[in-house]
């Protein structure tokens, strides 16, 4: 099963971990989904697949009202991000999907019409919550054509998607990452393998270096905080991606 864990509250302000299954099966790839709730409003981050939309949807409605949801943010068009859209369109038809532009004829095939998608530019856009301004920064071809992150300035939070990714053994199962340098062996072949672009990585690299950044969350494995996050960063600039060796 699934659990919520808050990861930062300030008020009316919070963010919820809805972090790895090891009770799932062992065919699925373990994902980490994310709710951002600024009062009565919320959007949740890269929702996930249909195969564990219930444990997801449990683990949500155990710390929150679902039927606040009313805007989910997928950061690009993987079947593990976001083919549950059809059955969050189930439960609440008005729902909107924040997504990349490049994948509005492509993510309908899981589900929804044209009201359902809010198109993102790809230079990126704010996303208002609760009247709360998320930003949703630009990291394609990292891995995906057209990828995105989303950042919480308040909360001084960046959702990464896939980059910052680690597949973990069962027995590493905390929240935080603890010890990076063990930590980062399970993220290296995923980011050599899935990270298509040195020019884009080095762009994003740049990019999220300038900003005030106190935990990367990425959509699998452990979440890097405070000195880690650079030590990530770092460690991502310098690795050689995009060339398979065999």
């Amino acid at each position: 099963m699934k659990t919520a864990q808050t990861i930062y509250e300030n008020g009316n302000h919070k963010w919820l971990a809805l972090v790895r299954d090891p009770s799932r099966p062992g065919y699925l790839i373990d994902t980490n989904e994310y709710l951002v709730a600024v009062g009565d409003d919320a959007i949740l981050l890269d929702p996930g697949g249909a195969e564990v939309f219930p444990a997801v949807f449990s683990a949500l409605s155990a710390e929150f009202d679902p039927r606040q949801l009313g805007k989910l943010f997928a950061s690009h068009q993987d079947p593990d991000i976001i083919s549950s859209l059809s059955l969050w369109l189930e439960f609440n038809p008005a729902i909107k999907c924040h997504i990349s532009w490049l994948w509005t004829s492509f993510v309908p095939h899981f589900g929804g019409n044209d009201e359902t998608f809010v198109a993102i530019p790809d230079a990126g856009t704010d996303i208002l919550v609760g009247g709360q301004r998320l930003q949703a920064v630009p990291a394609h071809y990292l891995h995906s054509s057209g990828n995105f992150n989303l950042y919480d300035p308040k909360a001084k939070i960046l959702f990464s998607g896939d980059i910052g990714a680690a597949l973990l053994p069962p027995e590493a199962d905390g929240l935080f990452v603890e010890d990076f340098d063990r930590h980062i062996r399970h993220a290296e072949a995923f980011h050599r393998r899935w990270m298509g672009s040195d020019r884009a990585k080095r762009d994003w690299c740049s990019r999220v270096s300038a900003m005030d950044i106190d935990m990367l969350c990425p959509q699998h494995g452990a979440i890097y905080r405070g000195e880690d996050v650079k030590r990530f960063i770092d460690w991502f600039a310098n690795l050689e991606v995009g060339v398979l060796k065999y």
